[in-house]
């Protein structure tokens, strides 16, 4: 195993074979790592400006930038991605860019250049800085500035609680070093330790050929290993792999343990923020791991709500999360869920707040509100009230259209994944009693049991109703896998519902009456239906039909409310 190196000392002489990068069986030691160092160190010390924004592709190659940045005095802007929004918003902020940006950012790259202009000192751990970003509560991304003395004392702590058993394993991920997790984990902990840095693998097949190679560790997030591929040979990794992280989110239990069968290896969940550095972790060996403090991390509850001191915070001060937890009698922790309105998809933190002052900008729009919906796969969307022009959204291709322009008014700051998916177009948002719009209310606008009812007749013994049946609705989920059609179950819970909302029907059901289902409904149509309410014999009649004719009636008798 390789000698540790400080981070503050990592690039002040080469040392040979000693491992950087390993690329498709390609090699590179540390003298190479080394060298590209002062190739970026003489192209930074001769610019100007106090900050630059750093994105590259390859993390070997922003390893050398990163460290000849720092060395040159420059502040590093860790950016998360390359997005036009995010190189406009940056411009203002830095001196320029370097690396992997769009051609109107004028991107800078070290040449190669095979002299070595002396040695360099050591990096001075407060003075040493950079700057990444996350969402605030406010929605606006939120410039967070680390000195290396923080990011230097994390990845002693991961060495320490999770080091033993990696040896000099090759490092793979499927997470992005641009991001704080990645940077740590792929970048800094691998050169501290001496590990090779393998490029990102974005494919399960290059990912699995790839660690066949070598003893490996995966650097993954929970979006990866939920959706591993049974049928690939992952069995072949059994005793090769020495360790599975993952961070990010999240990872259900049942994704940790099938990772844990597939893999050979259990995974290792870390908690943490880009504030905080990480926190603690916990290994899927057991059914419900408790979270365990990193060494140095000190933590307590304060009204349910976790709270942080730790040397890789910037100050002494205890830092209030917004995770719920509740302590476990073996001196861990577990979490309980959020308290804000800052969400994870797909891993990628996303605030709504951002998300629906960008959408309420747009000229098209007068009010928005954007919500996670659960399910097989965690889903953004948003419902909007139109604004002038825009407020008839009866027509589907008037929708679609302006769910399109919304899209695009978002795709210079938010990428496919961080943008909803789903829209709802309506005239107000739903509120309840005390005025407020609710989540569970916007939720119900997306999976509704049943079509939002027009009613065209509603007296005291005859009602009609008009319900267009929209593809989305629940009840068309699988209950008739070759073709989608309403299910006469739904039909006649339909005209119980409407019934009672309509009339002064009884709560105790007795029994059906000539029920007759003559013609299917499916996803598009629009059925009427007629009710008479006939109170004396405590009996409803119900007639559905269409343009296309009947398609069911029958009679319900209901008993007297005791």
């Amino acid at each position: 195993m390789a000698e540790w190196i400080p981070l503050e000392e990592v690039a002040l002489r080469p040392v040979v074979d000693r491992a950087f990068v390993l690329s498709d069986g390609n090699a590179r030691d540390h003298a190479y790592f080394r060298q590209r160092v002062r190739d970026w160190h003489a192209l930074f010390a001769a610019l100007p400006g106090a900050a630059w924004a750093l994105h590259f592709e390859d993390a070997g190659e922003f390893a050398t930038a990163l460290y000849g940045a720092w060395h040159a005095g420059k502040t590093v802007v860790l950016a998360g991605d390359a997005l036009p929004g995010t190189q406009s918003r940056l411009v203002a902020q830095v001196a320029g860019f370097a690396g992997d940006w769009q051609a109107s950012a004028q991107p800078v790259r070290a040449p190669l250049l095979t002299e070595d202009a002396g040695p360099l000192a050591a990096l001075d751990g407060e003075a040493t800085q950079l700057v990444v970003f996350t969402s605030g509560s406010t929605g606006e991304p939120s410039a967070i500035r680390k000195c290396l003395r923080q990011l230097a004392s994390e990845v002693v702590a991961l060495e320490s609680a999770l080091g033993a058993g990696i040896g000099d394993a090759a490092v793979h991920g499927t997470v992005s070093h641009q991001h704080i997790y990645g940077l740590l984990f792929r970048v800094l902990w691998p050169l501290a330790a001496g590990r090779a840095i393998v490029p990102r693998a974005f494919f399960p097949e290059d990912l699995l050929a790839a660690m066949k190679a070598r003893d490996a560790v995966l650097v993954a997030s929970p979006a990866h290993l939920k959706r591993m591929p049974a049928q690939l040979p992952w069995a072949s990794l059994h005793g090769r792999l020495r360790a599975v992280f993952s961070s990010g989110g999240a990872l259900p239990a049942e994704a940790a343990l099938d990772a844990a069968r597939m893999l050979g290896t259990p995974p290792t969940e870390i908690l943490g923020s880009s504030e905080t550095g990480g926190i603690a972790w916990r290994r899927w060996d057991e059914e419900q791991p408790v979270w365990r403090p990193l060494p140095g991390v000190d933590w307590r509850l304060s009204d349910g709500v976790l709270e942080v001191s730790s040397p890789h915070l910037p100050g002494a001060a205890w830092w209030r999360s917004q995770d719920r937890a509740e302590a476990d009698e073996r001196g861990g922790f577990r979490l309980l869920g959020r308290a804000d309105r800052i969400v994870k998809v797909e891993e990628r933190r996303v605030s709504l707040e951002a998300l629906e002052a960008q959408l309420r900008a747009h000229p098209q729009v007068c009010e928005a509100r954007v919500l996670l919906l659960g399910g097989a796969r965690t889903t953004l969307a948003a419902v909007v009230v139109p604004q002038g022009d825009a407020a008839d959204m009866q027509d589907a291709a008037a929708r679609r259209r302006l769910s399109q322009r919304l899209g695009a008014h978002l795709s210079s700051s938010h990428d496919a994944v961080t943008r909803p998916r789903r829209w709802r177009f309506i005239d107000a948002m739903p509120v309840n009693a005390q005025g407020k719009v609710t989540d569970a209310a916007l939720t119900a606008l997306f999976r509704p049991e049943r079509p939002t009812p027009h009613w065209t007749v509603r007296g005291a013994t005859r009602a009609h109703v008009e319900l267009a049946l929209d593809p989305s609705l629940a009840v068309f989920d699988g209950h008739f896998p070759q073709a989608a059609v309403l299910p006469g179950v739904a039909q006649l819970d339909w005209a119980i519902q409407l019934a009672r909302e309509a009339f002064a029907v009884p709560r105790r059901f007795v029994r059906m009456e000539a029920l007759k289902f003559q013609r299917v409904a499916r996803p598009g149509d629009v059925v009427q239906l007629d009710m008479e309410w006939q109170a004396e014999r405590h009996t409803l009649t119900f007639r559905y039909v269409s343009v296309h004719g009947p398609h069911a009636s029958g009679r319900v008798v209901f008993g007297h409310d005791e």
